[in-house]
């Protein structure tokens, strides 16, 4: 090595003969010269090399084969229910009520004018009304004409009139097609033809029976949950669904048995985190047909009946245990702390076996205390 040679010293290059010595080379039998520099060259930025899927060589004499670890196939997300994107609220066409009951009144002195024409109005009806007197002209065409327009106009003067009510609505439909929701409320006059489909749009709550369950390790419960929500689109809550508050309780019990509910006393954060999945899972189910969820909040959570008894002898073991180790290490320390101030107080001298006995002793009267305690 050339920078190795000019460090050393004359001395030694010239031990035999005054020959100074070749430069040293690190160098054997299966290699040539390798100079020094490329040992401590900085190295060059490092290039990306792929990567190969993971292999797990088998061990020997055991007959192992090796084992590829395969990539986890990423969690597919459910499809939300998808419906009519053009069924939707709107506002329905409808008249105050006044107009309702004019033309109902109109068609009501329609008829009563074409029968006093007709001469069918009794003598006492003109005579209190102050009506002329005239000659009967019949039924004629023209009567009966007269009869079936005042007739037709009163009937769909007063067959029209509805009243709206607070937290009430109507979804109105003519031959199977949405015509528009009212959401008045008081007197008002709505197309005799159309059919009405009332709807509850309150906020509304719901109490449940016991549902099935299941907590994080697998065990079996009975969940009674209350849910808070309100119909949002009434166009859809009536006509994407059979019946919106049966496919309520449906989603309800299928968010169930997706999130494990622990049971009382397992901790606040947890109960809060199943109530929050729960009314996060349902309000995604029926967000689509109109219905909003406010929340799901699980109100009574039991054991099931096939495994109730044997989970609460498990608690009330685990209870014990727990009691038993509060109160042996209540015992262990109580022992410790008078023997320390007995012996750091100079009031006994204790050698190992008197020590071990007294920590006997005291250990067991402590533990009768407990007992009878």
């Amino acid at each position: 090595m050339s920078t190795t040679t000019e460090s050393m010293p004359e001395s030694e290059g010239n031990a035999e003969g005054g020959t100074p010595r070749p430069a040293r080379l690190i160098q054997n039998e299966a290699t040539t010269e390798i100079p020094v520099h490329l040992l401590f060259r900085d190295d060059p930025d490092s290039e990306p090399v792929p990567a190969r899927p993971a292999v797990v060589g088998r061990r020997q004499s055991t007959g192992e084969q090796p084992r590829v670890r395969r990539p986890v196939a990423p969690v597919r997300r459910r499809p939300v229910p998808e419906v009519d994107p053009e069924l939707g609220e709107r506002p329905a066409r409808v008249l105050p009520g006044l107009a309702g009951v004019l033309a109902g009144v109109c068609g009501a002195a329609g008829c009563a004018a074409t029968s006093w024409w007709a001469g069918l109005l009794p003598p006492e009806a003109v005579r209190a009304f102050g009506l002329p007197a005239l000659v009967p002209a019949g039924l004629g065409p023209v009567q009966w004409a007269a009869y079936a327009g005042a007739g037709a106009l009163g009937l769909f003067g007063f067959g029209g009139l509805a009243r709206g009510r607070t937290g009430r609505a109507w979804v109105l439909g003519l031959f199977g097609r949405y015509r528009g929701t009212v959401r008045r409320t008081g007197l008002m006059w709505v197309n005799p033809l159309l059919l009405r489909r009332r709807v509850d749009v309150r906020l509304r709550h719901w109490r449940s029976a016991a549902m099935p369950a299941a907590d994080g390790n697998g065990v079996a419960l009975r969940v009674v949950v209350l849910v808070v929500w309100r119909v949002r689109d009434t166009a859809r809550a009536v006509l994407a669904v059979d019946d919106h508050e049966a496919y309520l309780r449906e989603c309800v019990e299928a968010a169930l048995a997706r999130v494990p509910v622990e049971m009382p006393g397992s901790g606040r954060s947890s109960v809060e985190a199943a109530a929050d999945a729960l009314t996060r899972l349902v309000a995604q189910e029926t967000a689509p047909v109109g219905l909003e969820v406010f929340s799901v909040q699980p109100v009574r959570v039991e054991y099931a009946p096939e495994v109730a008894a044997v989970m609460q002898r498990r608690r009330i073991a685990a209870l014990d245990a727990q009691h038993r180790a509060s109160v042996l290490s209540s015992v262990v320390d109580s022992v410790e702390d008078t023997v320390t101030r007995l012996t750091v107080r100079g009031l006994v001298e204790l050698d190992d076996y008197e020590r071990k006995a007294l920590v006997k002793d005291l250990t067991v009267a402590f533990c009768a205390g407990r007992g009878d305690g």
